[in-house]
């Protein structure tokens, strides 16, 4: 895409959801993190069903090494790799209670840093808890960037990169909700709806894949 069908598409994103946000239920950092590295592998609709539980009786670091491994996996046993998780979330907590205090840093190398965390996981906590403008690619933004053209690459990283520098400043705190919605929804990895969407004329595959 031209940078001014990348401004006109997401000049369209803007209008069609002018407040978008991510689809897991949370209702502090803390929650957010947890979710964020549960939802690997996995649907948000499967990590809130756990969740809603789960944070009903451990939300803080501090509850959740209460509650313990063997109770922590019971609470999450329906989503994927939960024995890593479960094991991650823990050692998460612990380290959270040891450097910070118990709260959820905000730079990507502390991030990082924590068992569970990588990458993409930072960047989406980057984004949604604190209102940086980063973008984590997922499978459904790595497959709207290529498929539209907005951002062309060959890995996650390369779609990144290349997302930072052709997105419009003022679209890019968002971008990363507008992508990953418009490809669960509607460019989807088969048969995407491009009779529907609203961006089918900007897009350099639309009508020809799927």
């Amino acid at each position: 895409m031209t940078p001014e069908h990348i401004e006109e598409a997401f000049r369209r994103l803007a209008r069609n959801n002018p407040a978008p946000t991510t689809e897991l239920e949370y209702r502090s950092e803390f929650e957010l993190l947890v979710s964020v590295i549960l939802s690997a592998q996995a649907t948000d609709i499967s990590v809130n069903k756990a969740t809603r539980k789960l944070y009903a009786v451990a939300n803080t670091p501090e509850a959740l090494l209460e509650l313990g491994l063997d109770g922590l996996k019971g609470h999450i046993r329906n989503i994927g790799l939960f024995n890593t998780k479960a094991s991650n979330i823990l050692k998460t907590c612990e380290l959270l209670l040891e450097r910070h205090g118990g709260n959820v840093p905000r730079t990507r190398k502390e991030l990082q840093a924590l068992p569970g965390v990588g990458r993409k996981t930072a960047n989406v906590i980057l984004n949604t808890a604190f209102g940086e403008p980063v973008i984590a690619v997922d499978t459904h933004i790595f497959r709207v960037s290529n498929r539209t053209g907005i951002a062309p690459g060959k890995d996650v990283a390369a779609v990144e990169d290349s997302l930072m520098d052709r997105v419009p400043e003022k679209f890019r705190k968002d971008a990363h909700h507008w992508l990953i919605l418009h490809g669960r929804y509607t460019c989807t990895a088969r048969k995407p709806q491009c009779e529907s969407c609203i961006l089918n004329d900007l897009c350099e595959n639309a009508f020809s894949c799927g």
